[in-house]
């Protein structure tokens, strides 16, 4: 019987590129950068890889339709390399591939690496649907929707459900994103890197009521990759202070959302679904108590806060307390967003979710500079794509070994 893969992989190395709009530079130069840190931290030649996924959502504007983009910028040495895309959880997929190779005892070291030129596709935001999804049901049925659009009905939703009022709700998400824009200030691979008051986001300009500019995360390019292997061979390696991955489930909407009356539009279904098994996988009893910090899809700031209580951190209804509160603040209970999150990197689709667990690791492993954190032990990251009624979520869960 399927009994997990708690600590059955350990990441061997990490990388990340600077995000941005990187006009200097192409997809696979990114890819390089970030993989020449990862490949120097694992400290493995690049010949003792034997399996490699590669993440990558926009492949028009990227390295192409197929798999060839990674094996040609990192000239690999003629591995398997499979190309996944899953919305804006890309990321999260190709770790997913390569810690199930490896759990599976198919390869011994796998690479998994994510990758988007982001600022190439031409748009200020992501692509219009219409242009993605002309031929799709999204598409068809709802041919003029925006992100921002759609997000902002998340906030209505739950302004309505929890009978909070338009101010409160307003100053609760505007307090989220000074919180991620005070922490990216202190990350030298952050796109945005300046701090912003309360007042400068509540006065910003509107984008989609109650959505301000500030409410936004930008658009950016980026790349971020890990190298995971077994704990015996990490240490076989010299490795001592192993970080292993605890749980790593993924939900897909089945379309019931939409389909049906019993979803109000306040919450993400999908996160829900893949946080319980996250936190049964890795034989978490209590989320609020057991875990240390984690990263979550901040593409708009309503987002982040719906998924406080779609993670099971926050009470039903008690988001807006903890935000006020400073739980989620770097020096609160469980700092979110410690490296600053979507709103400071942007969005580069493929790297995003390797780009969450980089932080994470680098947090556990105390590398985290001027924001580290006080002895973590256990990281979680929420990758989500699509959009609030028709979306995939993916959760890992990471921390010490034993």
């Amino acid at each position: 019987m399927a009994d997990g893969i708690k600590d059955k992989v350990a990441i061997l190395g990490m990388g990340c590129s600077r995000f941005g709009e990187r006009w200097d530079c192409g997809p696979e130069q990114l890819m390089v950068e970030a993989f020449q840190e990862c490949i120097a931290d694992a400290g493995i030649d690049k010949s003792e890889i034997q399996a490699a996924w590669f993440g990558q959502c926009y492949d028009e504007i990227g390295t192409g339709k197929g798999a060839l983009g990674l094996p040609f910028a990192l000239r690999l040495p003629y591995i398997p390399v499979t190309r996944v895309e899953n919305f804006c959880a890309t990321g999260t997929e190709a770790f997913r591939g390569a810690v199930y190779a490896v759990a599976s005892g198919a390869c011994d070291i796998a690479l998994a690496q994510g990758v988007e030129k982001l600022k190439d596709t031409g748009y200020g935001g992501l692509p219009a649907m219409d242009s993605v999804n002309s031929g799709s049901l999204v598409g068809q049925v709802m041919p003029n929707i925006s992100a921002p659009g759609s997000f902002a009905q998340l906030a209505s939703a739950y302004r309505a459900k929890h009978n909070i009022s338009y101010e409160d709700l307003k100053k609760a998400i505007a307090l989220v994103s000074v919180k991620s824009h005070a922490n990216g200030a202190k990350n030298p691979k952050a796109h945005l890197r300046k701090p912003v008051t309360l007042e400068q986001v509540m006065a910003s300009p509107i984008i989609a009521d109650p959505l301000g500019l500030f409410d936004c995360c930008g658009v950016s390019d980026g790349s971020a990759c890990a190298i995971v292997t077994t704990p015996e061979i990490a240490k076989s390696l010299g490795k001592t202070d192993l970080i292993t991955v605890k749980a790593l489930q993924l939900a897909v909407s089945n379309g019931q959302e939409q389909g049906y009356k019993d979803w109000d539009g306040s919450y993400f279904a999908t996160t829900r679904h893949a946080a319980k098994r996250a936190y049964k996988e890795a034989d978490i009893k209590n989320p609020r108590e057991e875990i240390s910090m984690f990263e979550v899809h901040d593409c708009f700031s309503i987002t982040e806060f719906v998924t406080y209580e779609d993670l099971y951190i926050s009470p039903e209804g008690g988001a807006t307390k903890d935000v006020m509160d400073g739980f989620f603040n770097a020096d609160g209970k469980i700092p979110c967003q410690i490296d600053g999150g979507l709103k400071c990197f942007g969005h580069p689709i493929g790297a995003s979710g390797l780009r969450m667990l980089y932080e994470m690791y680098l947090q556990l492993l105390g590398r985290a500079g001027n924001r580290q954190l006080s002895n973590p032990r256990i990281g979680l990251t929420h990758n989500l794509g699509g959009f609030p009624f028709s979306n995939v979520n993916a959760i890992s869960i990471v921390g010490r070994y034993k």
